[in-house]
């Protein structure tokens, strides 16, 4: 029996003229993320995209994994193929979908009828169908309203697909179709989450990583390696970063009033991180930082760091709690190494009392006490280790 993976594309339906240009890109993505898999082909049908072993040998419980993390789609399915007569859809989606049926009570059948020279109209194709696998599965009632499976058969040009529930997808917008940003990467939980937020909006990401050994371990990098690697699952290879970061921060120790550490410290952070972003053809900064989840991300403060780059900065995590931030840490496999005791460079130096109502000139007139400022930052970001984490 052949079978293929159905692919609903979501919003992308609504992109006029340029759909197919969305399209086009979201089969490129799903292409990089079935690599590993096999070969594949990809077929464009209405608001469906055909997935196809191309030699019917890959594995397509792997093949249907990957497609489920990959943004711009928002639901997907296997699907048996049949010939267009409606005993062999019957017969078809009785051995097909045995198993799913079986462990269900209740069940429903959608027809899509795209093939208007086929025989039976939608309606009377759901009436055979049902009826045949009622007098099949004896233990399954009818359930329009809310059934535990639904079998769908949607009669095309060529064939008939029959499948069971949809496996829910990733959604957002595929990645690459928004342009692309650089995001401040931590050891935290609220970065990770960030940068996966911004890739559902169809970003591509950079991602910038301060360290300050000896204060900071390999092991803290490596964590955020491991971190990166999550989300990477869903926004595709990223382009990383490493800066030195010791020498600045010393610098804001030795020289800088205590309770403007913090906040100089992000400063730098940002004006380091848009000279990396600008390399990289990057149009914008993205930040884990919620409004007053601690005394660094204030309004006041928010607006001072702002202040120091000339690019957007977006925060997708700002009007969020903790728990809105750890939830969806977990859903994406993030959580658990976030919270693995190696501390990162934000957490070097921190101020007893640190300012939470900053005005950015007093922010600035302190940060003069570094006279070498310029000079510090510019080697920061020259000194900066490319990789690429898959």
């Amino acid at each position: 029996m052949k079978e293929i993976i159905l692919i609903k594309n979501g919003e992308l339906v609504l992109k006029g003229l340029n759909r197919n240009t969305f399209e086009d890109i979201l089969i490129k993505n799903m292409k990089k993320a079935l690599r590993d898999i096999g070969e594949f082909t990809f077929t464009k049908s209405q608001s469906t995209i055909v997935v196809e072993s191309a030699d019917g040998e890959a594995d397509l419980d792997d093949a249907t994994d990957a497609l489920s993390r990959v943004f711009g789609i928002v639901a997907l399915s296997r699907a048996a193929v049949a010939e267009k007569d409606i005993e062999e859809i019957k017969r078809t989606a009785r051995e097909y979908l045995a198993d799913e049926l079986s462990l269900a009570s209740t069940f429903k059948v959608e027809a899509k009828r795209s093939d208007k020279k086929f025989p039976l109209k939608s309606p009377e194709i759901s009436r055979e169908l049902g009826g045949y696998l009622l007098s099949k599965f004896n233990h399954l009632k009818v359930d329009v309203h809310n059934p535990d499976v639904t079998v769908t058969v949607e009669v095309r040009d060529s064939h008939a697909f029959i499948r069971g529930n949809n496996i829910k997808g990733a959604g957002g917008m595929p990645v690459s179709t928004s342009g692309r940003a650089a995001v401040l990467i931590s050891g935290g939980i609220d970065s990770p989450v960030a940068a996966y937020m911004m890739a559902k909006r169809g970003i591509e990401l950079v991602a910038v990583h301060f360290a300050s050994p000896p204060y900071t371990t390999e092991l803290a990098e490596q964590k955020v390696f491991e971190l990166l690697h999550k989300v990477a699952r869903y926004s595709g290879p990223i382009t990383t970063y490493v800066v030195p970061f010791t020498e600045l921060q010393e610098a804001i120790r030795d020289k800088c009033d205590e309770q403007y550490f913090t906040i100089i410290m992000r400063r730098f952070m940002m004006k380091i991180s848009e000279i990396l972003a600008r390399h990289q053809n990057c149009s914008a900064l993205i930040t884990g930082e919620s409004v007053g989840q601690v005394a660094s991300q204030t309004i006041y403060a928010l607006g001072c760091t702002d202040a120091a780059t000339d690019l957007p900065v977006f925060r997708p995590c700002i009007g969020m709690d903790k728990v809105e931030i750890v939830n969806i840490s977990r859903d994406i496999d993030t959580f658990e190494t976030s919270i693995q005791p190696y501390e990162d460079c934000c957490t070097v130096f921190t101020p007893r009392h640190p300012k939470t109502r900053a005005k950015l000139e007093e922010v600035t007139e302190v940060e003069k006490a570094i006279e070498n400022a310029d000079e510090l930052i510019k080697r920061a970001a020259d000194g900066a280790r490319k990789t690429v984490i898959k």
